[in-house]
């Protein structure tokens, strides 16, 4: 580093800060990143949503050589599985990824400082960051600081990780062997993406969720149609679970799970998927009056600035949904804000995706917070089997269900379960961004043979006029 101030340093490089920071020296802004890991990208891009979709897409193309190829003519051998050169593809990609990162840093004159940062004091307009680092300490000017750091996976009071047999989805992305038998505890979408994984690597899959249903927060209709798939997949899904307790057998070979009221569970592994923490830790923030509430999520205005003049802060550690392009839309937005411009995110227009097969997508409102609201609505649904490309595709699960006004035809919320789930709901998160109707979805024409007319026939549907149906 120079001796000259920055505009700008933003702490953490994942997908929220990098993209903070290339805004920033787009506007002119002189910009630093601080990261303690060298390969910028964050947790999403090295052991997060990255890594879990490389494995996903292997071990699904490995169930469709298996299982689909002879029904498209394809006449081959056993299929076996070659672990080690599947993890060897995932780190693969990481790493061109990671590459990619970093160079888009350099290309637009952004330094990556390996290191933690912690907040110091203050001279004149600046503000002092302290970066640590294994080579020593050096201590960064800067005129405004965005907090970027992100989160860690959330943990259950008497589970004990011993980041081996018992772990996160970090350990459970780099296994060494396929579990005979994995317990997952969490049926969100991290414990239901890595339990496809190895439920299709072979392994014998049980996810325990404490609620009464997967994936809270989505639709409950779509979840349950979700539930039914996946249970027929083989994942052995057990709803009301209370985990009492896990631990790592004397022997070190094998997990023992207590759930209340119920025979504890021997496995090979256990991962714990019960969400996620804000990393706002030793940071410094306390100490320069920074508002974090008890569960460390650091407190922003619409502008995401924090209690302290110069001080922003941007994506999971601000809570909300815990979402790399939701992080990437704040970073945005902040620098804007910083610069003067025109701040605004339509949260109501951040999707959400899981990334099984058939995925599951969603944008907008849940029909139950429509009812909890009483907000008027129309429903319209559309099964992908009724499609033609779902046929010629084999991809026959799912459906499309799309929410408007009762009164305004606007639409609400869109939910999709099926094959390409998650590119398809761009065209819904279009709709509710720009104020579309229902009307304006299925007067909009959708190419045929596409998987996208089961949103034409929804949003036909909404209006009792589905034509394929």
């Amino acid at each position: 580093m120079t001796d000259r101030a920055l505009d700008l340093l933003v702490i953490g490089a994942g997908p929220g800060g990098y993209v903070a920071a290339i805004r920033a020296a787009q506007l002119g802004f002189r910009t630093a990143v601080v990261d303690e890991h060298p390969a910028a990208g964050g947790v999403c891009l090295r052991v997060g949503c990255i890594p879990s979709k490389a494995l996903l897409e292997s071990s699904q193309r490995l169930v469709a050589a298996r299982s689909e190829l002879a029904a498209h003519g394809g006449v081959a051998g056993e299929i076996g599985l070659d672990l080690p050169a599947m993890m060897m593809r995932k780190d693969r990609v990481v790493t061109t990824l990671t590459r990619g990162v970093s160079s888009l840093l350099k290309k637009n004159g952004i330094e990556h400082i390996q290191g933690r940062a912690r907040l110091g004091g203050v001279d004149g307009e600046l503000r002092e960051i302290v970066v640590t680092a294994s080579d020593g300490e050096q201590t960064v000017q800067a005129r405004n600081v965005i907090v970027a750091t992100g989160s860690r996976p959330a943990t259950l009071p008497d589970v004990e990780l011993d980041g081996d047999r018992i772990g996160t989805s970090t350990e459970a992305l780099a296994y060494d062997a396929v579990p005979e038998r994995l317990v997952v505890i969490g049926a969100g979408y991290i414990g239901l993406e890595l339990g496809a994984v190895w439920n299709r690597l072979g392994s014998d899959v049980i996810v325990l969720e404490y609620l009464d249903r997967i994936l809270p927060g989505a639709d409950a209709e779509i979840a349950a149609a979700a539930e039914k798939i996946f249970r027929r997949q083989g994942l052995d899904i057990r709803l009301g679970c209370r985990v009492l307790d896990a631990k790592v057998t004397s022997d070190g070979k094998a997990c023992v799970v207590e759930v209340e009221g119920t025979e504890a569970i021997e496995c090979d592994r256990v991962l714990v998927a019960v969400g996620r923490q804000p990393i706002s830790d030793d940071l410094g923030l306390e100490e320069a009056a920074v508002g974090v509430d008890d569960s460390g999520i650091i407190q922003v205005d619409e502008r995401f600035a924090t209690s302290v003049p110069g001080i922003f802060a941007i994506g999971d550690v601000i809570g909300g949904p815990q979402l790399a392009h939701k992080a990437e839309e704040e970073g945005m937005a902040c620098v804007e804000g910083i610069a003067g411009r025109y701040v605004h995110i339509d949260y109501d227009a951040i999707p959400g995706v899981v990334y099984t097969e058939p995925e599951v997508a969603s944008v907008g409102k849940t029909e139950e917070q429509l009812k909890e609201a009483g907000t008027p609505y129309r429903k319209g649904t559309f099964p992908f089997r009724a499609i033609g490309r779902a046929r010629a595709t084999g991809s026959l699960e799912g459906f499309v269900k799309i929410l408007a006004h009762a009164e305004t035809d606007a639409v609400l919320g869109v939910h999709i379960l099926g094959s390409h789930a998650g590119d398809l709901i761009a065209e819904a998160v279009a709709a509710i961004s720009f104020g579309a109707s229902a009307e304006d979805l299925f007067r909009t024409s959708h190419a045929h043979p596409t998987l996208a007319e089961a949103i034409k026939e929804a949003a036909l549907a909404v209006h009792g006029r589905a034509v394929h149906m």
